[in-house]
Protein backbone atom coordinates (compact mmCIF):
# COMPACT_ATOMS: atom_id res chain seq x y z
CA UNK A 1 0.00 0.00 0.00
CA UNK A 2 1.61 3.05 -1.43
CA UNK A 3 0.85 6.15 1.41
CA UNK A 4 2.23 8.64 -0.54
CA UNK A 5 0.06 10.44 -3.46
CA UNK A 6 2.01 10.23 -6.80
CA UNK A 7 1.84 13.22 -9.76
CA UNK A 8 1.81 12.31 -13.40
CA UNK A 9 4.05 14.82 -14.59
CA UNK A 10 5.45 15.68 -18.20
CA UNK A 11 9.00 17.34 -18.47
CA UNK A 12 9.94 19.97 -21.37
CA UNK A 13 11.38 16.98 -23.46
CA UNK A 14 8.12 15.23 -23.94
CA UNK A 15 8.67 12.46 -21.15
CA UNK A 16 6.17 11.26 -18.98
CA UNK A 17 6.64 9.91 -15.38
CA UNK A 18 5.38 10.15 -11.97
CA UNK A 19 6.85 11.74 -8.95
CA UNK A 20 5.96 11.15 -5.05
CA UNK A 21 5.34 15.52 -4.30
CA UNK A 22 5.70 17.92 -6.84
CA UNK A 23 7.30 20.90 -5.56
CA UNK A 24 5.57 23.83 -4.24
CA UNK A 25 2.42 22.20 -4.98
CA UNK A 26 0.44 23.92 -2.18
CA UNK A 27 1.32 27.90 -3.44
CA UNK A 28 -1.38 26.93 -6.85
CA UNK A 29 -1.18 27.86 -10.24
CA UNK A 30 -2.39 31.43 -9.50
CA UNK A 31 0.61 32.62 -7.58
CA UNK A 32 3.76 30.42 -9.27
CA UNK A 33 2.20 28.70 -12.67
CA UNK A 34 2.02 24.91 -13.33
CA UNK A 35 5.10 23.88 -13.66
CA UNK A 36 8.02 23.30 -11.29
CA UNK A 37 11.53 22.25 -12.07
CA UNK A 38 12.41 19.07 -11.39
CA UNK A 39 14.91 16.29 -12.63
CA UNK A 40 13.62 13.79 -14.99
CA UNK A 41 14.54 10.34 -14.46
CA UNK A 42 14.74 9.47 -18.68
CA UNK A 43 16.85 12.47 -19.51
CA UNK A 44 18.37 13.30 -15.91
CA UNK A 45 18.47 16.90 -16.16
CA UNK A 46 16.73 19.51 -14.72
CA UNK A 47 14.01 20.27 -16.57
CA UNK A 48 10.29 22.11 -16.34
CA UNK A 49 7.96 19.81 -15.57
CA UNK A 50 3.64 20.08 -15.35
CA UNK A 51 1.12 18.01 -14.25
CA UNK A 52 -0.61 15.36 -16.92
CA UNK A 53 -4.28 16.64 -17.35
CA UNK A 54 -6.65 13.03 -17.25
CA UNK A 55 -8.81 13.99 -20.45
CA UNK A 56 -10.99 10.45 -20.39
CA UNK A 57 -12.68 11.69 -17.11
CA UNK A 58 -16.14 9.65 -17.00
Amino acid sequence: MDLMERTVVRCAEGHVFTTASFPMQQLGPGRLGPGRLIRCPRCARLRHAVPVVEQNKR
